[in-house]
């Protein structure tokens, strides 16, 4: 008779905690370390010594799949094969984590919606996943994936939602290459949803914002810097617009007779062009940056030919020069809209087409759809003149280097 096999069920591996080696029959093994390690392996005999094949982590790699690769593995030794010099023999050149995501990377950026976008692509899978990408991409478990999203989780859960959520990406299209196989251990729901806190809702979207009430007070002290970021900065407030489109401003999108800025959809977070009325107020700080203009399309350039201001640049006028750390750039659209809300009388939706906001209802939609552009010329005029106490000061020049 023939030995026992299918020992091992799947209520019995998901609650094994014993370390040793649980036998399923067949060769196949449920190996668990004392530390918790817990992988399936293949144990069999060729030239009368006892050799192991790894199958993968048991978190990954269900007990159903395992039999299957230790059938393939029986299956061969029966044709006189070794299955670890099968597995040598074909088995492609695996390229590491690093190398795969770098990779995808470039081959999707076409569908990123800006230069930005694909920056915080890279910047992520490089900065925070750096312990990911020495490991060969078929080898990266659950335990591995937890190693960089536990820290984070903590301390920058949106960080850590959005890095997951790549990581995710990356090994479902090393997957679709063949060169994985099993779970994806960066899954969220029925697999990391278990492992890690609930996410807190309000935790996402949420910067650091000076109440409107104190930005007549430091739009004033503003003035007094003699910055190509400081004019930048007053630009965005100004407009209420999100860095990424001010610092990627070019001349060609100003129509000063029609007094008009016009966002590309590509530079825009919805992906739908933009129109932003001027306030008299825009103009100067214009017709500033164009007095200083150099080589160049950029309307707030930076130091490098050819380069707009660094993404940077007005985070650390913030943080460094002005020393408001407590406040972020994105923050002041929350001002603005606190003020449009608790000052004024612009309807609700109004303010949100100025945010360029897609959420909402279909009035909101509609007002969207239609621009509302002179509603929201007289609320932008509004804004300007209570930032700016009502005074009509002069642009302070940006003779001094540029920062």
């Amino acid at each position: 008779m023939g030995r026992e096999t299918k020992r091992l069920t799947a209520r019995t591996v998901a609650t094994l905690t014993t370390p040793g080696r649980h036998a399923d029959g067949g060769n196949l093994y449920l190996s668990i370390s004392t530390n918790g390690g817990r992988r399936w392996i293949f144990l069999y005999r060729w030239s009368g010594k006892q050799l192991e094949m790894g199958l993968g982590s048991a978190r990954d790699v269900s007990l159903a799949r395992a039999r299957e690769l230790a059938d393939a593995a029986r299956a061969q030794l029966a044709e006189g094969i070794n299955p670890l010099d099968a597995r040598r023999a074909e088995r492609v050149i695996i390229p590491t984590f690093g190398e795969f995501a770098d990779g995808l990377v470039q081959d999707i950026q076409s569908g990123f919606r800006n230069e930005k976008h694909r920056w915080q692509w890279q910047h992520t899978l490089e900065v925070y996943a750096a312990a990911l990408r020495p490991i060969q991409i078929d080898s990266v478990t659950t335990e591995d994936v937890l190693g960089i999203l536990q820290p984070l989780w903590q301390t920058k859960q949106e960080t850590a939602s959005r890095l997951r959520g790549r990581i995710e990406r990356v090994l479902d299209a090393a997957k679709a290459k063949g060169l994985r196989s099993g779970e994806n251990p960066a899954r969220w729901r029925g697999h990391l949803d278990a492992l890690l806190p609930k996410r807190q809702k309000l935790q996402r979207g949420h910067h650091p914002a000076l109440p409107h009430e104190s930005v007549p007070a430091f739009v004033a002290e503003l003035r007094t810097r003699r910055a190509t970021a400081a004019l930048a900065l007053e630009f965005a407030i100004l407009t209420a617009a999100r860095s990424g489109e001010v610092l990627g401003a070019r001349w060609a999108e100003i129509d000063r007779k029609a007094k008009i800025w016009t966002v590309p959809a590509a530079r825009m977070k919805a992906g739908k062009e933009h129109r932003v009325p001027l306030a008299d107020r825009a103009l100067e700080i214009l017709d500033a940056a164009s007095a200083e203009r150099t080589e160049g399309d950029f309307v707030f350039p930076g130091p490098r030919k050819g380069k707009p201001l660094s993404n940077m640049a007005m985070a650390m006028l913030l943080r460094v020069r002005m020393k408001r750390p407590e406040i972020t750039v994105h923050g002041f659209r929350s001002s603005f809209r606190g003020w449009a809300g608790e000052e004024t009388s612009f309807p609700r939706e109004v303010a949100e087409a100025a945010l360029a906001h897609t959420v909402g209802d279909e009035v909101e939609r509609a007002y969207r759809r239609a621009d509302a552009l002179e509603k929201r010329r007289k609320l932008m005029e509004a804004w300007a003149k209570y930032v700016t106490g009502g005074a009509g000061a002069k642009v302070v020049p940006i003779r001094a280097a540029k920062g």
